[in-house]
């Protein structure tokens, strides 16, 4: 009997000192998933409010406080000229709104550099920065090529001729920014005119350029910032010809005569003699 009870007592205790391993093991998983769980939460990311569009907006439209709502944003991905309140985004109150001047989507953040100043008029002048000019410029567009829109870059052709005669292309201007389109946007094939923000002397070179010649307009791919040097092309890199060149003409040296004057009377007479070397 004794027997019997002392190998119950000792499986007991086995059992006991299980059930405390097992309990210790829990508990030990249980606080290694809670460090974690707070590591985690540690290095989640910490987000400010923005104001980002309820609605797709485009160029000259009034940007008021219905078309705007806070968001959650993740503040080391913020990029710059983010409006956080609405003081700073209408400072002269909801009933001053902003013009919008680069088309937006739903939810895009709204930025400094996508509207304009509270209280500015819809028209041109609140997109042309300070030192620049908004000019018209009308030129060809090719056909199947699409509609040019406010923001897309454009380098410009002139087509004309020299006062040799040739007629030649020239990129005259490379990556002019478009900030308006005039007339028609939908004439495919046809002159298209754009207003581009360029600088005065800009204004002067497109001048000449409209009045002695024909423009052509190419767009620039979006995020192309390549620099392009000087292009000129004549009928001569299409054919292969090679420019003529006429030949000069050959001097022919007159030959030399030497003379004597032989007087008799009051008469002069030349006579040739040869030439002595």
């Amino acid at each position: 009997m004794r027997a019997v009870f002392g190998l119950v007592l000792l499986v007991g205790m086995g059992l006991a000192g299980f059930a405390v391993y097992m309990v210790n093991q829990y508990m030990a998983t249980q606080t290694a998933q809670l460090d974690r769980a707070r590591q985690i939460a540690a290095q989640a990311l910490v987000t400010v409010d923005v104001y980002v569009t309820t609605r797709s907006v485009t160029y000259g439209e009034y940007l008021t406080a219905d078309d705007v709502r806070l968001v959650p944003y993740p503040r080391d991905y913020l990029p710059e000229g983010t409006f956080a309140t609405e003081q700073s985004l209408f400072p002269q109150g909801t009933q001053t709104p902003r013009v919008v001047v680069l088309p937006m989507i739903a939810n895009e953040l709204v930025l400094t550099t996508k509207v304009s100043e509270p209280g500015a008029s819809r028209g041109l002048t609140a997109l042309v920065e300070p030192g620049f000019r908004a000019f018209p410029v009308e030129g060809r567009v090719a056909a199947g090529f699409g509609i040019l829109r406010p923001d897309d870059r454009i380098d410009v052709y002139w087509t004309g001729r020299l006062r040799d005669g040739r007629e030649v292309t020239n990129l005259i201007k490379s990556g002019l920014q478009i900030i308006a389109v005039l007339g028609d946007a939908g004439n495919r094939g046809g002159p298209q005119s754009v207003v581009v923000q360029v600088t005065p002397e800009e204004v002067a070179l497109l001048t000449q350029a409209q009045n002695s010649g024909q423009l052509t307009l190419a767009l620039v791919g979006t995020g192309d910032l390549s620099e392009t040097g000087p292009v000129t092309i004549d009928n001569s890199a299409l054919t292969g010809e090679q420019d003529i060149v006429a030949a000069p003409t050959p001097v022919v040296e007159e030959a030399r005569r030497c003379f004597v004057t032989q007087r008799s009377g009051t008469q002069s007479v030349q006579v040739e003699i040869e030439c002595s070397e």
